[in-house]
């Protein structure tokens, strides 16, 4: 099954058994981030992406400079382990590296989770590629990526069992639009997918594509 399809399939379940005025916040919400025109602002093909140091679940320094020394990056940004449709993608990526490897290329991802829970993501996803804390989103915020997860929105996300500062740090609320790019091994990005809807993600057949085509 198409990463795209596990996410229908999982926010048709969400639908049915949310109600319909949490719903409609968190649609407006979304509604709210894409009229902000904020994806007008991100990186997008043909650009250089911006250097990055980042540290790993280990706690050890990772460069987009020394990544790139390898081959071609792909590097996909996730919001936090709390978030499901993170994890479908991060499962997809996983099931697909295997093929990105084979073409040279490496997989990161980014979140803004602290390393102790990006390490617990990894863990339960049972990934093989490099996941990097960006804490405080500053990585992604220079990207243009990052949006406050609205007030109205945080006790929703409560009653869901999603403590963002638990995963994120005290009063960090700032998360990544879900956003994969595929950099060029001279640091140009060859493709750009950067969307304000978290339930939709870039499938790996696309990214796949994109690393044939280099």
């Amino acid at each position: 099954m198409a990463l795209t399809e596990k996410l229908n399939e999982f926010k048709k379940g969400f639908t049915e058994n949310v109600p319909q005025d949490i719903q409609a916040l968190m649609q407006q919400a979304t509604q709210n981030l894409a009229d902000s025109g904020i994806v007008l602002n991100t990186p997008k093909k043909g650009d250089k992406l911006a250097e990055f140091s980042l540290v790993n679940a280990q706690g050890t320094d990772v460069s987009l400079s020394s990544l790139l020394e390898d081959g071609p990056v792909v590097i996909t940004f996730y919001r936090g382990g709390w978030c499901p449709y993170c994890n479908l993608a991060l499962r997809a990526y996983q099931d697909s590296l295997a093929e990105i490897k084979a073409l040279g290329a490496t997989l990161v991802a980014i979140t803004p989770e602290l390393a102790d829970a990006s390490l617990s993501t990894t863990e339960k996803n049972e990934l093989q590629f490099e996941v990097l804390t960006d804490t405080n989103a500053k990585y992604a915020k220079d990207l243009g990526l990052v949006f406050t997860l609205p007030e109205e929105l945080r006790p929703i996300y409560s009653s869901f069992g999603i403590e963002v500062e638990e995963h994120n740090g005290a009063n960090q609320f700032d998360l990544p639009l879900a956003a994969t790019f595929v950099v060029a091994q001279d640091g140009t990005i060859a493709s750009a997918f950067v969307e304000e809807d978290y339930t939709l993600r870039q499938e790996p057949s696309e990214v796949i594509k994109v690393l044939k085509s280099l």
